[in-house]
């Protein structure tokens, strides 16, 4: 009978060990080397910036007195961003008339003090649509103090938590009616009308108050920051509709109808 080349059992040969190959005896000593922990910059505590390039110089001395309440309802994804704009809105307003929380799904029983907030007949939720009402017509109407929902995100998360949510629906739907361009020229936006978060909140805060010195100074943190990004680097993004108007568009057309549908109304139902 033939036997077998494989051996078991306590008696067996040890294979030779492979010969180490001349770039394993280079990178030898490199694992000897001490492990350098990387330390998160430390951040002003108003601005949420880097101590070094804090912004708090172009920030109100004090918080601005409002009597109008902001609930920022806040992607997950945004809270991670570097360049977000909702900690300069934070630090313009007193602590009780800018509430931030953070999530995609809503409930009344996790949240009752929203669920409270969106059945009070003086909130408003700021998402533009053809159910909205310009906030404009809204505010010669209201004198009391009220509440207005803005909610953080992409566009696409935005809808996602708006139409997901059936708390947001229990508000009055109101929306901008401005002409003016973002500041927010450091992050490309759908249109040339769409406004950051802290703009949007600058604009209604501006609006309800009827005081337009609110929204001058709350912007004021927001050109700060987008004139030192671009000092160091920082390109200027236009927005996609001025792209794809100018023909300066350089992505490939997306496959899907319905967001090739959305594209081509971005340039007035011109066919791309």
């Amino acid at each position: 009978m033939e036997r077998s080349c494989a051996v078991s059992g306590s008696g067996a040969a040890a294979a030779p060990a492979p010969s180490p190959s001349p770039e394993s005896e280079s990178c030898a000593g490199l694992w000897e080397l001490p492990v350098e922990h990387s330390e998160k910059r430390p951040e002003c505590p108003r601005c949420s910036r880097p101590q070094k390039v804090c912004l708090c110089p172009f920030l109100p001395i004090h918080p601005l007195k409002v009597s109008t309440c902001l609930y920022i309802i806040q992607h997950p994804a945004e809270e991670s961003r570097v360049l977000r704009t909702v900690p300069l809105l934070a630090a313009c307003l007193p602590p009780d008339k800018c509430k931030i929380l953070v999530g995609r799904r809503f409930s009344e029983d996790r949240y009752p003090e929203l669920a409270t907030v969106c059945r009070n007949p003086g909130t408003l939720v700021l998402y533009p649509g053809a159910e909205a009402t310009n906030l404009e017509e809204v505010a010669v109407m209201s004198s009391s103090p009220s509440f207005i929902i803005i909610i953080d995100g992409t566009w696409s998360q935005a809808k996602d938590i708006f139409y997901k949510n059936s708390l947001f629906r229990l508000p009055k739907q109101v929306q901008l009616k401005t002409n003016i361009s973002s500041h927010y020229v450091i992050r490309t936006q759908p249109t040339n009308s769409c406004l950051s978060t802290l703009e949007c909140a600058a604009a209604a805060l501006s609006i309800m108050e009827k005081n337009k010195s609110i929204q001058e100074t709350m912007i004021r943190p927001l050109q700060a920051l987008c004139s030192f990004q671009l000092q160091h680097g920082a390109q200027v993004h236009h927005s996609k509709e001025h792209l794809l108007k100018n023909g300066l568009y350089d992505k490939p057309m997306p496959k899907n109808k319905r967001k090739l549908r959305r594209m081509e109304l971005l340039v007035n139902n011109v066919k791309i």
